[in-house]
């Protein structure tokens, strides 16, 4: 049997500085950094999967949410306002992949940036200093996407349109599909009042279109958005 005190050595000099050593020989590096970059693009890979996951969950709730609600004019309005709450979860597990699927997206497109685009066409990198700053993210790493620009997005690709769909079947049940009674008081609540329970998802509403309009500057790192199309991709 091997000496255990053997797992308790330090290591040596040579095996603490090889990773220094890759970095300080062309030929080596170039050879690790098309498995870094692999690994990264599964990671990408990985990350947006999940999310896409969630939204399937999210679209088939809602689609099974919508055929109990309007299989019978006894059904109440007040599940489709359990949906809300329902997809609302979703959007925060959501958020917060697409957070994680940011972190790893980012450092594919830095990579990109500064490693293909100046091999293809070498006119200087973007940030002179990638290889410190990819390794201290490496390190360290950060999300790169803020929280309430993370929301922003997903309620405006992909939320807002499930939200709508809920909301409009809201007004649909309470009015259309309940003629035999007044749709305040088929929008009722315990203890709320059918226009109480309309003004506070009018509020809902209002915010989830402030949201999607969110002024701030984008923080995600991307160029496709705001910028023109170039000649090869027109044709």
């Amino acid at each position: 049997m091997p000496d255990d005190h053997r797992d308790n050595e330090p290591l040596e000099r040579e095996d603490e500085e090889i990773a220094a050593e890759i970095a300080g020989d062309a030929e080596s590096l170039l050879g690790a950094l098309p498995h870094y970059y692999r690994g990264e693009v599964a990671h990408a890979t990985t990350a947006q999967d999940r999310i896409d996951q969630t939204t399937n969950w999210a679209i088939t709730v809602l689609a099974a949410l919508l055929s109990v609600v309007f299989s019978s004019p006894d059904m109440p309005a007040y599940l489709l306002l359990v949906g809300i709450v329902i997809l609302s979860i979703f959007l925060s597990f959501e958020v917060r992949r697409y957070r994680f699927y940011d972190v790893y997206r980012s450092r594919v497109r830095f990579f990109q940036e500064n490693v293909f685009a100046n091999a293809l066409d070498p006119t200087g990198v973007e940030h002179p200093r990638w290889r410190e700053e990819l390794g201290e993210d490496l390190r360290s790493p950060t999300f790169k996407v803020t929280e309430i620009e993370a929301l922003s997005r997903r309620v405006r690709r992909i939320y807002g349109l499930l939200f709508a769909v809920l909301g409009m079947a809201w007004v649909a049940k309470v009015t259309l599909f309940t003629p035999e009674a007044q749709w305040t008081e088929a929008a009722e609540l315990p203890g709320i009042p059918g226009t109480a329970v309309a003004g506070l998802l009018g509020l809902f509403y209002l915010g989830l279109v402030v949201l999607a309009k969110w002024p701030n500057a984008r923080k995600a790192k991307g160029e496709i958005h705001g910028t023109e199309p170039g000649e090869w991709k027109e044709e």
